[in-house]
């Protein structure tokens, strides 16, 4: 089972280029920042932003909060300079776009071999070529620094010409592949963006649904968009009561060895019991963060 080293229920898009957001983004509730030097950058202030990202990462004041940069792709003329610099900085994650295959988490990779052993790379998943890629593109953490998946339904919607609609039905399958391909290999697996931050009621089905598919969080556009999400990913209070119980029972003397025993009138097996750890420790990082 993947061991969860930190919460990542939310992690808000900032352009890098946008300093008083950068400033607020140090007291937002937030369990991640993506600093952005892609899609939300003009191309003439590109390499204001990536310098920007640096200061940023440099000055620090961000607190418990997990801190990304994404860089523009490799075939643009940013994004060897925009990786170069990054990896110098040592942002606890460094987010790549249209990744296609698996070579291209090794060139990634090879490119970050001057970067802070902690400094993880992170794959955004936004492609058609991708999709039947997905399984070794994961495969390739066993070998490279790939840590999580990023999901890029807007790119995927613009590739594919799918409408990306309230229920996402044409994108189903490829967000349950990669969460699959994620899991396989032991990756953390982030939810796409919910682009109407006016209607939260929209937004937390879509969250919602997300946390049916297994993935650990959600990426954002919107401070607005924070509290709900946290709330959806956290594990609730019955979630962690029951959790609780089944690793003291597990714990008992009598149960020592046992496959599967009754808990409060419920069978729970081993599976159940790699269950509730994990989900404990959720709640205990959360908890730590608050």
């Amino acid at each position: 089972m993947q061991v969860i080293d930190r919460p990542r229920r939310s992690l808000l898009y900032l352009p890098a280029s946008n300093a008083r957001a950068l400033e607020k983004a140090r007291t937002l509730p937030v369990d991640g920042v993506i600093l952005d030097l892609e899609d939300a950058v003009a191309p003439e202030s590109k390499v204001a932003a990536r310098d920007a990202a640096v200061a940023a990462v440099q000055a620090g004041g961000f607190g418990s909060r997990e801190l990304v940069i994404r860089v523009n792709g490799l075939d643009t003329e940013w994004g060897e300079e925009d990786l170069a610099a990054a990896a110098a900085a040592g942002p606890d994650a460094i987010l790549v776009p249209k990744i296609n295959r698996a070579s291209d988490v090794a060139t990634c990779d090879a490119r970050l071999s001057s970067a802070a052993p902690g400094v993880a790379l992170w794959a955004m998943i936004e492609t058609c070529a991708c999709v039947g890629e997905l399984p070794a593109i994961a495969a390739s953490a066993a070998s490279t620094r790939l840590a999580a998946f990023v999901m890029g339904t807007n790119d995927l919607a613009k590739e594919s010409r799918a409408r990306l609609l309230p229920g996402r039905a044409p994108f189903l399958p490829i967000l349950s592949l990669a969460v699959i391909a994620a899991r396989t290999h032991g990756l953390s697996v982030i939810d796409g963006v919910c682009n109407e931050f006016r209607d939260l009621d929209v937004f937390q089905a879509e969250a919602a649904q997300g946390l049916e598919f297994g993935f650990d969080g959600k990426t954002l556009i919107h401070p607005d968009q924070i509290t709900p999400c946290n709330r959806i990913f956290s594990p609730g209070a019955d979630e962690l009561a029951w959790s609780e119980q089944v690793i003291a029972a597990f714990a008992l003397p009598e149960n020592a060895g046992k496959g599967a025993i009754r808990v409060d009138g419920k069978m729970a097996e081993l599976l159940h019991l790699d269950q509730a750890r994990r989900l404990v420790a959720i709640g205990k990082a959360i908890e730590a963060q608050a």
